[in-house]
């Protein structure tokens, strides 16, 4: 990740003589609460846009889709951006894979290993040892789907042996070392086929002071693990840790599976950061949050096209994706100990397999080959005689409000509708007027079978269509609310499940990946 430092800090030189440099500018913090207010529809209360921006902050901390939602407060994008580290990634790579789908957009997230700017005291604490350079300790691929309801995070081994541009085969991670930020970005180009539109880069202190920043999170563990080196001693089941266990959770390679295990724990800490986000109130003091964001931001190192435009708008776009809609996979792999020609072992792929992932990632589809959850409930084409396919509870996103005030009655209709079958990624929160009559169901153009479904949930809801929502519906509570009943969950259509050539990797959703408690 980016070195920390001041303006008499050196900077890396690539294997192309570029200097790696990172710019950062040093606005000022805002000084209190700001309320973002779109061209239209009601304004959303504070708290709620606190939460959303910073569960979005944080999936884009160590993935991507809480870094770029930092920016959904208008009044606090200039001071986001400024505080984020900037290099010139993309220009001058050469012949690049072509680009995706229009709106579709990849990035690659690394894991830096450097050392730099860390004492003797600081390393021994994290028991990261004391190696020169820097490599990519951990890298993934994020790929955000054009409808901005569902994100993919494929781990990619470090120690894969691939082409590595002008330096022939090598492990994926030494790309780095031998060429920064840009020969890692033609590196995994060349692997993957996948063109990548972003790059974003935490470093080891940024990591732990992440953890730290939100009171530590939980991982749990089916075996006992002990790593002197690393300084981590876990007996099997669930911990609340802090950033320097976090880290050595995450690093830890000590196990029988080794470095593809390792992947699984780090997809774990990232789910565990972002349901942390998504839950905790720690952050609702606007002080606290802008201190946050100071830690957090000024650890990213992300490519110089990540401006303030495309971070408000992704922001904007990103507000409603919640646990169950980040997924997780790994490459697929042949050879989890290759030994190489020069004798050390390395991580071979399962090429045919990992084209057919990465293609997925290309086109914009699905990992598994399944049809993306939103499409029915926003009428989309069945399988069968182009009839559209009606919804299921699962399909839809529901977001609560109350719109009387009365104390917890929002967070239980939140809970009826989950234990219905309901998606429902957030928690209640009050609507901007307290004074509703009538319960109404708001939905955006294209969603009424979405919407329908819901009001059906909820005796005497009346659907109202919003244009300014999209892939959403909100249920805002008035005073003749009564309850939430069971509906009937539709049979999927058999075309709907894919065929065994036709399914993709195995993956898991980020609220697959965190602890039952």
């Amino acid at each position: 990740m980016g070195e920390r430092r001041g303006d008499g800090g050196r900077g890396h030189r690539d294997k192309d003589g570029d200097d790696f440099r990172r710019v950062r500018s040093s606005p000022t913090p805002p000084a209190g609460p700001s309320r973002a207010r779109g061209p239209r529809g009601p304004v959303l209360p504070e708290r709620s846009v606190r939460r959303r921006r910073l569960s979005l902050l944080l999936a884009g901390t160590l993935s991507v889709v809480v870094l770029l939602a930092s920016g959904t407060a208008w009044a606090l994008t200039g001071w986001v951006s400024g505080q984020i580290n900037r290099f010139d990634v993309f220009s001058g790579l050469g012949e690049r894979p072509d680009p995706g789908p229009t709106g579709a957009l990849n990035f690659l997230v690394i894991g830096s290993d450097s050392r730099e700017g860390m004492d003797s005291s600081s390393k021994s604490d994290l028991g990261v040892g004391s190696a020169d350079g820097r490599r990519s300790d951990t890298m993934m691929l994020v790929h955000i789907n054009d409808d901005r309801d569902a994100v993919s995070v494929i781990g990619i081994p470090r120690d894969s042996w691939v082409d590595v541009p002008g330096a022939g085969k090598d492990k994926i991670n030494a790309a780095y070392a031998h060429g920064g930020p840009k020969l890692t970005v033609r590196t995994v180009e060349a692997a993957t086929h996948v063109r990548i539109d972003h790059y974003v880069e935490i470093d080891f202190t940024g990591f732990t002071e992440v953890v730290d920043a939100l009171g530590g999170i939980e991982v749990c563990l089916p075996e006992p693990i002990t790593d002197e080196k690393a300084k981590l001693d876990m007996a099997a089941g669930t911990h609340e840790v802090d950033g320097r266990e976090a880290l050595a959770f995450a690093r830890t390679r000590k196990t029988a599976g080794g470095d593809l295990d390792r992947i699984d724990r780090q997809q774990q800490v990232m789910a565990a950061l972002l349901d942390k986000a998504l839950s905790t109130d720690t952050l609702g003091d606007p002080a606290r949050f802008s201190a946050f964001l100071e830690t957090a931001l000024g650890s990213v190192t992300v490519d110089s096209g990540l401006d303030t435009a495309a971070i408000s708008e992704l922001g904007g776009q990103l507000r409603s994706v919640g646990l169950d809609d980040v997924s997780f996979a790994q490459v697929p792999v042949e050879n989890a100990s290759y030994w190489t020609p020069r004798g050390d072992v390395a991580v071979t792929w399962d090429q045919k397999a990992a084209q057919e992932m990465f293609a997925r990632v290309a086109a914009d589809e699905p990992l598994d080959g399944a049809e993306p959850s939103g499409k029915a409930a926003q009428g989309g084409q069945g399988a069968q005689g182009g009839e559209e396919a009606p919804p299921a509870p699962g399909d839809v996103r529901v977001q609560v409000f109350n719109g009387i005030g009365t104390p917890g009655m929002g967070g239980q209709a939140a809970r009826d509708l989950e234990a219905t079958g309901f998606s429902v990624p957030g928690e209640a929160q009050n609507w901007s007027s307290r004074d509703e009559e009538a319960t109404t169901v708001r939905y955006g153009p294209g969603d009424e079978a979405a919407a329908e479904l819901v009001a059906s949930a909820v005796p005497g809801a009346e659907p109202r269509e919003d244009s300014t929502l999209s892939g959403e519906v909100q249920l805002v509570l008035g005073f003749d609310y009564t309850g939430v009943v069971p509906v009937e969950n539709p049979e999927p259509e058999p075309s709907a499940t894919p065929s065994a050539e036709e399914a993709g990797p195995e993956t898991a959703t980020a609220r697959d990946n965190v602890c039952d408690g």
